[in-house]
């Protein structure tokens, strides 16, 4: 088989990444969560479960605190996340993941777990361990949660 094109390698990982994503968010749509987008996701896995300030948010993201802040809204309007005063300092907002929040982030885990069978299932489990493996090595074994803005930039 000869070498594919050089330009290949990035659109088949974001063709392989972008199936990923939209087959956990047609799996969420049908578990009750049908207004989670990716970007969402990405704002609450960087929430986390100690919670952010929109600030902190924004530097993670890899976005302005303005459009941290209108991710938070949307999150918010749609009972994902919330915003309460921070027991440490008094002046700040926290944005913290509402139980909804929670349960989309878990269900999302368990989804992933689902996909992933199913890649070994159709690929064997020695190609996806490997494929994980040499995906560690070529990316420093890491994984970042600023897409959104890195796309935007």
């Amino acid at each position: 088989m000869a070498d594919a094109p050089g330009f290949e390698l990035p659109l088949l990982l974001f063709a392989g990444f972008r199936t990923l994503i939209d087959d956990l968010h047609a799996e969420l749509a049908r578990q009750g969560h049908p207004d989670v987008r990716p970007a969402f996701g990405f704002a609450m896995q960087a929430i986390g479960g100690r919670g952010a300030t929109a600030s902190e948010l924004g530097k993670r993201l890899g976005v302005s605190k303005q459009a941290a802040g209108k991710t938070v809204d949307r999150l918010e309007q749609l009972g994902y996340a919330e915003r309460a005063d921070d027991p440490d300092d008094a002046r700040r907002k926290l944005v913290r993941l509402t139980p909804r929040g929670i349960d989309s982030l878990a269900r999302s885990a368990a989804i992933f777990e689902t996909l992933r069978a199913n890649w070994v299932k159709e690929l064997g489990a020695d190609r996806v361990r490997a494929l994980e493996a040499d995906l560690r090595t070529m990316t420093g074994g890491g994984f970042r949660l600023d897409v959104a803005g890195w796309f935007a930039g």
